[in-house]
């Protein structure tokens, strides 16, 4: 990665002065987003799919310092551009703060420090050190909703590719979504195995391969896009694996000592097989070079100690970027305590039993699925009415969704049971109305084996009802900004159909609860 320095032309340094300009300007910056950085290190530590993460800041280091020899020959001359990068990055953070949406405050960091590099060092310094600077870029957790869809995908996929395996070695099995049934046994592949905890990580070794590996630009971008293929194709195996020790050796296979054991396993054949594929395509063109050319794993040369030696002044858009940043924390300083407001409500303990000819009868929920939701408070009751099939009702309430504690849509949890949707799309439940306006809900309908299960649900957030998952993420970054508020809650109804049952005749039953249950939800669920 390194070019033999000329002794002829001078190094560029920056003083001491600046580099201390510089680092005090990345304090202010760590002070205003303290708590989005803090939530960034804790989900380092506490989160598996992110716990390679803490190795990123250093990482990235070592990549600068692989290129001091030719950072030394670049003139360094700060960029405006910085200044207005950092200006973007500020109003970004200030949206954060004023929304105390963390994702958007964590993304802001790291606009403001491209925006500080630039306006320290210029474009040339920046187009040198782009590998290292992208790298920060996986170091940023991803918000809470999409690692949830992204996970329930993989959970789906990595079994489907798992029963393959497990039926070519002959052994009868049989898949619904996400459970595999061995007859004996059932195996569930739950998010921890959905195999996010090696993709993120794969993804950023095959980023860094990409970077040191001396090929074709094609070449080095299919190294970084086989690490997801390689991932899902190994994790999967992974799962056909497991069901085949358990169909043999029985369920402890599957749990303890051995199962996080294969887990290290199959990463490190991961990254085996993407170590073996830069080989591979080393040779494609009659590449016979030593694999150490190929991976470029050079050192910096040493720069002569004859060169002449130029110390640029302290750059004005670094001293701009830099007051800036002191302005807005004594913006935010001045600010008042933005704390999201929760409306006043009554507890889901005091919701009626009795809807009509509905009873209900109430279900707890186990500590391992409220540990996952983070909800402030639910409602889980099945009502019944002579006659009828019981409907199960649903209520999921959050007080705040700004920290990454928010509803889980249904579409993505629903296979995470086994259950296949087989319809889906949206209804409208005209004349019924909810906060004023005609009702619409998301209508399933999904089967796990012979079982069949009408579903709606809705979103419920301060005054509206949507059924696009996205649309409610956008509504909370507005409203989180205009009225201090992120509180919202998941509507669910599923009525489980009878054999021979149609799900329009579902509808009709479905529908007249609930025109039952909507109306009491006022209380309990506030606009």
């Amino acid at each position: 990665m390194s070019q033999s320095p000329d002794s002829s032309r001078p190094i560029h340094a920056l003083p001491r002065s600046t580099w201390a300009f510089a680092l005090a300007a990345l304090g202010i910056l760590a002070l205003v987003c303290r708590t989005g950085l803090g939530k960034m290190v804790e989900a380092w530590l506490g989160s598996e799919e992110y716990s390679h993460a803490i190795l990123i800041p250093f990482i990235a280091g070592f990549l600068v310092w692989q290129r001091k020899d030719l950072l030394g020959r670049t003139p360094m001359r700060g960029s405006w551009a910085g200044f207005a990068l950092v200006g973007f990055g500020c109003a970004l953070l200030l949206l954060g703060r004023l929304s105390a949406l963390l994702v958007v405050q964590q993304y802001a960091l790291l606009v403001v420090v491209y925006g500080l590099v630039l306006g320290l060092a210029g474009w040339q310094v920046v187009r040198l050190l782009a590998m290292p600077l992208l790298l920060l870029l996986f170091m940023v957790p991803l918000p809470q909703f999409l690692l949830q869809d992204f996970s329930a995908k993989l959970q789906l996929i990595s079994s489907q590719f798992g029963v393959v395996l497990i039926r070519l070695l002959g052994i009868s099995v049989f898949l619904e979504g996400n459970v595999i049934d061995l007859g004996a046994y059932k195996l569930e592949v739950a998010q921890a195995c959905s195999g996010l905890r090696y993709l993120f990580p794969l993804m950023t070794i095959g980023l860094i391969l990409a970077y040191f590996y001396q090929g074709a630009a094609w070449k080095r971008t299919v190294v970084f896009l086989s690490s997801i293929p390689i991932t899902i194709l190994m994790n999967s195996f992974r799962v056909g694996v497991i069901g085949v020790l358990v169909e043999f050796w029985g369920p402890r296979m599957a749990q303890g000592f051995i199962h996080d054991a294969e887990g290290w396993v199959v990463f490190m054949a991961s990254l085996g097989v993407l170590v073996l594929e830069i080989r591979l395509l080393a040779r494609v063109g009659g590449d016979r070079r030593p694999w150490r050319e190929v991976l470029g794993l050079g050192f910096p040369e040493p720069l002569p100690a004859s060169t002449g030696r130029i110390e640029h002044p302290l750059p004005r858009p670094l001293v701009a970027s830099a007051l800036l940043l002191a302005l807005l924390a004594g913006v935010i300083a001045l600010l008042p305590e933005r704390a999201q407001a929760a409306p006043a409500r009554s507890a889901f303990a005091g919701f009626p039993d009795q809807l009509g000819p509905w009873q209900g009868q109430r279900r707890g929920m186990e500590r391992e699925y409220l540990d996952a939701l983070k909800l402030d408070d639910y409602l889980l009751a099945d009502y019944a009415r002579p006659g009828m099939t019981p409907v199960n009702f649903y209520v999921a309430w959050y007080n705040s969704q700004a920290a990454g504690e928010s509803v889980h849509s249904p579409r993505s949890c629903i296979p995470g049971g086994g259950w296949r949707i087989t319809e889906f799309g949206q209804r409208d439940l005209a004349p019924l109305q909810v906060y004023g306006k005609p009702l619409r809900v998301n209508r399933a309908v999904i089967e796990y084996g012979t079982q069949r299960q009408l579903v709606y649900y809705l979103f419920m957030q301060r005054g509206r009802v949507l059924t696009n998952e996205y649309l409610v993420k956008w509504y909370l970054f507005q409203d989180s900004i205009q009225r201090h508020r992120s509180d919202g809650a998941l509507v669910r109804f599923v009525l489980p159909l009878k054999a021979g049952q149609s799900p329009d005749d579902g509808d009709a039953e479905l529908r007249d609860f609930v025109g039952a249950a909507v109306p009491n939800l006022g209380t309990y669920v506030p606009g």
